[in-house]
């Protein structure tokens, strides 16, 4: 029995309600707040889209179902970039496109971070990739640029959801930034140096060590930064991005568990608590990785000179 077979498997089964739940939260939240404004063309355009690549990933009708998971996220994209728009009458592809073009070029050196950890660690490895060198270069190039424009659009969706958040500002010492900065590069560098059966474990670290090191560090460049909102009493851009990882984590495996070309983990630890392709306990990481996603990007783009310090 495998995920195309009837009555599916129990951890395809758990995916599924947990993933149809999650979005049933999204969809009712956006109803309840929505106001005047009609949903944009570019929705219904991903609507369209992602409805048309899921009939074509079933009928295994290629390339759409070896290229599936960009197709579904790039259609994503658009669907929560305009509902953004509609809740909020703006939004980055209708605001800033060329800042969301950008974020989608920077996407792919900060997710090949990643995957250079990966080659030492080996957590996860690719099936069904097409054949030769420019096709995979496609298709890896299109699903990575769709991560960090994805984080970011659910982000926004989030914040656009919540209500609002009164937070007492937190007090942020410089010893304990200094703290954080240190811990986060010993995280990131722990795994490169560990034997590697060793390091196999450590992904974790990984996941942690970038906003550890990157975010005490925008706040002192005067860049955007989770301590920085913290400190002012601002928690609705670190609620959205922590809402964006569970969401897009789901998201993310519940497209994979069909698509054609996907990736499987490896890593050596609760291969039998599966849902979807996911260890269960790995749901967790991706948390934490849409923080470090914001705070890389951040660092990436104000490095590129597209992003400038606050005055």
């Amino acid at each position: 029995m495998d995920e195309h077979t009837f009555p599916l498997p129990l951890h395809v089964t758990i995916g599924l309600a947990i993933t149809a739940a999650t979005v049933a939260v999204l969809v009712a939240g956006f109803f309840r707040r929505r106001r005047r404004h009609a949903f944009p063309a570019h929705g219904w355009l991903g609507l369209v889209a992602l409805a048309g690549a899921e009939l074509m990933l079933f009928g295994g009708i290629d390339p759409v179902a070896t290229y599936f998971t960009p197709i579904a996220w790039s259609a994503y994209i658009l669907i929560a970039d305009a509902a953004v728009l509609a809740l909020t009458n703006r939004s980055r592809l209708h605001d800033a496109p060329i800042t969301l073009a950008r974020m989608a070029l920077l996407s792919i050196p900060l997710w090949l971070i990643f995957e250079a950890y990966n080659l030492r660690l080996q957590n996860w490895t690719y099936i069904g990739v097409p054949l030769g060198w420019a096709a995979a270069l496609a298709g890896y190039g299109w699903a990575f640029a769709t991560i960090t424009p994805a984080i970011f659009e659910t982000a926004d969706l989030i914040q656009a959801l919540l209500p609002a958040l009164p937070t007492e500002p937190w007090r942020i010492s410089r010893a304990a930034e200094n703290a954080m900065m240190a811990c986060g590069a010993a995280f990131l560098i722990v795994p490169l140096v560990v034997p590697r059966h060793i390091a196999a474990y450590l992904f974790v670290l990984v996941w942690l060590g970038f906003i550890l090191l990157l975010d005490p560090l925008n706040r002192r460049l005067r860049l955007p930064s989770f301590l920085g909102d913290l400190s002012e009493g601002f928690a609705r851009r670190f609620y959205g991005f922590l809402a964006s990882g569970w969401i897009c984590g789901w998201l993310w495996e519940f497209w994979n568990n069909w698509a054609h070309a996907k990736w499987h983990y490896t890593f050596p630890m609760f291969q039998q608590t599966k849902v979807f392709e996911m260890p269960a306990p790995g749901y967790l990481g991706f948390i934490p990785f849409a923080l470090e996603c914001f705070a890389m990007y951040v660092t990436a783009a104000w490095l590129a000179g597209w992003l400038k310090r606050v005055k």
